[in-house]
């Protein structure tokens, strides 16, 4: 009875083992239909230098180009008002009328007494021609003489004197109607008709010229610094301060039609402050910059050359700052700290950190870390362009 047991137990195993041979075939072809490992793709671009315009930005204040004061030249009683608050006027138009009377009447005591002095001056050369025939024949003595001539020369310096007053009194008339000195837009009136107003004591109102304008700018001393350095260090091309122009922007972001000119820096820093005031000067046509406004000015002229600009989306923040992921020659990412200044549209101006030929990764950065290998594409190229070259197909 052993016998056939033996022969079962060998044909059992002999079944296994014909299993197992047939499965393998089957292992080996699954095990070479498993996909290898893809590279993760990712879009780059390389850097390259360029010159670029440098326009930094600050705050700025419009003001008036001439602001005039309007103050009466005579005490009196003001008359009349004869203007339209708050609009524009012409120079020469009439603003205010100070009660003429009491100037009329001085003005013509001035005349008056400019009569009596010629009539002295005559009276005075009569009497000098009189004595001094008789002087020769010793009608007179040498005093009386000395005397009509003294006369004659006391009537005519009267005479200048009566002159004078009138010149005083014709001024003071002529100053009783007040005339706006230049064109611009004028404030209300401080006072009104009735009022008594001093002699170049009370302010009546302010006429503005209001075009051009000028925008005040506070630039930092740390900026007027570096800009010093970078300009001496060729790092920045610079036309000269007077050649620099300036664009205006609102404050709901509207761009001012027409560009400013430099045309003031004060001499030094203000203390209080520790900045350095510049001023534009900016044609006001419409009447669109008004005294007191806040503007953004942006300084044109400058430029940086060698400069590197890099999409904005391919700037990093990190613990360490500001980082890029580069692709090695060896196609592996490497991880690079860049000094990013101030964008440029849509891109960042890279300051260091960065230079020419070097490909920077600007999609794909989900996908990526510090020495995983890749396969780098060109920005924005077309799927054809991207697409790897397959193998030749065997015939």
């Amino acid at each position: 009875m052993a016998y056939p047991e033996t022969r079962r137990f060998g044909f059992v195993a002999a079944l296994f083992a014909l299993a197992a041979i047939a499965a393998l075939p089957g292992c080996k072809e699954q095990a070479d239909s498993a996909p290898a490992q893809q590279l993760a793709q990712v879009e780059v671009v390389t850097v390259t230098t360029q010159t670029v315009p440098d326009e930094p930005e600050f705050i700025g204040q419009a003001e008036a180009s001439r602001p005039v004061e309007i103050r009466s030249q005579v005490t009196g009683i003001l008359k009349a008002v004869l203007y339209t608050e708050g609009r524009d006027v012409k120079k020469g138009d009439r603003l205010y009328q100070i009660d003429p009377v009491p100037f009329q009447a001085a003005a013509a005591s001035a005349k008056a007494k400019i009569a009596q002095a010629e009539a002295k001056v005559v009276q005075a050369k009569q009497d000098l021609a009189r004595v001094k025939p008789l002087l020769v024949e010793q009608a007179v003595s040498q005093k009386d003489v000395d005397d009509a001539i003294a006369e004659d020369l006391s009537a005519k310096a009267a005479l200048q004197g009566a002159k004078a007053d009138l010149i005083k009194a014709q001024f003071d008339l002529d100053n009783t109607l007040i005339t706006a000195p230049i064109e611009g837009l004028i404030e209300r009136s401080r006072y009104y008709e009735g009022r008594l107003v001093s002699a170049q004591t009370d302010l009546l109102t302010v006429v503005h010229r209001v075009d051009p304008m000028y925008v005040v700018v506070s630039v930092p001393e740390t900026f007027f610094l570096k800009r010093s350095h970078d300009i001496e260090a060729k790092k920045i091309n610079h036309p000269g301060a007077y050649e620099l122009r300036g664009v205006l922007t609102f404050m709901d972001g509207t761009i001012y039609p027409h560009e400013g000119v430099l045309d003031l820096m004060e001499p030094g820093m203000r203390t209080e402050t520790g900045s350095r005031v510049e001023r534009m000067t900016f044609p006001n046509p419409q009447r669109t910059l008004l005294p007191g406004q806040f503007v953004k000015v942006r300084l044109k002229g400058d430029a940086k050359p060698n400069a590197v600009l890099i999409p904005q989306r391919a700037v990093l923040q990190g613990p360490q700052g500001p980082f890029v992921y580069i692709v090695s020659p060896e196609e592996r990412i490497e991880i690079r700290p860049v000094e990013a200044s101030v964008w440029q549209g849509d891109q960042w101006l890279i300051d260091s950190g960065l230079k020419a030929g070097e490909r920077v990764v600007v999609n794909g950065l989900m996908k990526i870390g510090p020495g995983a290998p890749v396969k780098a594409v060109p920005w924005g190229a077309t799927p054809a362009e991207a697409a790897p070259s397959g193998p030749a197909k065997q015939g």
